[in-house]
């Protein structure tokens, strides 16, 4: 029988058959290449078993075939209007900043510094009794990058200490000398260029925001400036992202993810001094914010400058590359021009009902809860202290949940079509919450190190 004698019914059940089986092919392709091969094994199965109902009633008659035709075409339609209808349960959503500002003196990176007998130590222990005993049964842990860390390479160890040391080597220029001669420039003109400059040095996205109060540290917590007063005046921030390695972060908690986390800190800071010291060369302030030597939150700032919303990891989650990138951050008094921040209640919703980043953390540090009430905030908030207990254990900072966030695979077009109907629509977004876990895997393997990285 010929083509142009099939009713239509058949027609169309052929080619969406036909569809079904490409599109299926193509994701198994795409999986190979990103070397998820349990993906594209169920990629292909999909691929090879979902066409076959099509193609057989379209090429057969049986007693029921106009019925059956029928309902597949129907089962068609339906995926497709729940794919690109703009269907939203989210109005209870609500977009909320915080109201205070945060001490650095209490997060882990900087209570880890405090030595026993000092002032420091004394002072701080006195006001936060209930933290000293988490405090000094993780003191007696390896520690970060440590030959006695359960996961421990020299190789990849020493590649990431190398790429931590050149950040320090930043920390002295990320404020100086403003120019006597101030060049003056159009807003609009001067943003572009600062957007598309930072771009060209190697950022993913780049936004400007307002300085807020609670973006804004209380008071410093690092060694050098131990107890000041954050006294940041600037009035605007350039927030910026850079990505961080699919491969890399999928062989977490093991040494290529520290490796590769160190290198994007690195390339963050660079980016942040260059366009600092750019800023202050035109005569105006300008700070840079960079690993190790922050006067501000990082992921509050992009959050206000337009780059993501905080998920339920307690970091930032960025539209094309989830929570896989490095944050810096440059404050400033040049005249700029501040990105309209869009809320995106569709990433806070996919947070609120997928747990892969608690199912899968080793140390059991992220709440499966909702967002609740944290010190007048709604919010997430990981368990920090366990978090770096564990950091501390296995030698790297983890990035387990980096790794299996269903946002963090690559940006290419198979990711884009999914990210485009978890944004348009709820019943696609949990829709693609179950088949992540299907296809991928509810704990995903943890990827190998390329053979390159095995010295022996």
């Amino acid at each position: 029988m010929s083509i142009s004698n099939f009713e239509l019914l058949d027609l169309l059940l052929i080619l969406s058959g036909i569809a079904i089986f490409v599109f299926f092919i193509y994701a198994a392709i795409v999986s190979l290449i990103e070397k998820e091969k349990k993906a594209a094994s169920n990629f292909i199965l999909i691929g090879l078993i979902a066409p076959v109902p099509f193609l057989l009633t379209g090429f057969y008659v049986f007693q029921y075939q106009p019925l059956v035709s029928i309902v597949l075409l129907s089962s068609i339609f339906i995926l497709l209007m729940i794919y690109f209808l703009p269907i939203r349960f989210t109005s209870k959503v609500r977009d909320i900043s915080p109201e205070g500002r945060i001490d650095e003196r209490d997060i882990m990176f900087s209570r880890r510094k405090l030595e026993e007998d000092t002032e420091n130590f004394k002072d701080y222990y006195s006001k936060n009794p209930d933290k000293l005993k988490i405090d000094s049964k993780i003191n007696r842990n390896p520690g970060l990058l440590k030959p006695a860390s359960g996961n421990y390479d020299p190789f990849m160890g020493s590649s990431a200490d190398a790429s931590f040391d050149t950040v320090d080597l930043l920390s002295p220029h990320v404020d100086g000398k403003i120019s006597s001669r101030k060049i003056s420039s159009n807003p609009n003109s001067i943003t572009k260029y600062i957007k598309n400059w930072s771009k060209k040095l190697g950022a993913l996205d780049v936004g400007i925001t307002e300085l807020k109060e609670y973006h804004k540290y209380s008071n410093r917590g690092r060694e050098n400036n131990y107890g000041d007063k954050v006294v940041l005046d600037h009035k605007f921030a350039i927030a910026f992202t850079v990505e961080m390695n699919h491969m890399a972060i999928r062989s977490g908690p093991y040494y290529p993810t520290v490796m590769e986390s160190a290198q994007q800190y690195l390339a963050a800071g660079a980016i942040a001094v260059q366009l600092a010291k750019f800023i202050r060369q035109l005569g105006f302030p300008a700070r840079a914010h960079i690993d190790g030597n922050y006067e501000l939150i990082c992921p509050l700032v992009a959050k206000d400058a337009g780059l993501g919303e905080i998920g339920r990891m307690g970091i930032l989650m960025t539209p094309k590359y989830g929570p896989r990138v490095r944050l810096a951050v440059v404050t400033t008094d040049i005249p700029l021009i501040v990105d309209s921040r869009s809320f995106a209640p569709d990433v806070i919703d996919f947070c609120d009902n997928c747990n892969k980043c608690a199912v899968n953390c080793p140390a059991n540090a992220i709440s499966y809860s909702n967002r609740k009430n944290i010190n007048g905030v709604t919010r997430w908030q990981i368990n920090q202290e366990s978090c770096y207990d564990f950091w501390t254990k296995c030698g790297t900072d983890c990035g387990r949940c980096l790794s299996v966030c269903p946002y963090s695979h690559p940006n290419n077009l198979l990711h884009s079509i999914v990210r485009f109907g978890i944004r348009n629509s709820t019943i696609f977004s949990r829709i693609a919450m179950v088949l992540d876990d299907i296809i991928y895997g509810k704990k995903p393997a943890i990827q190998s190190p390329p053979d390159w990285m095995k010295v022996n």
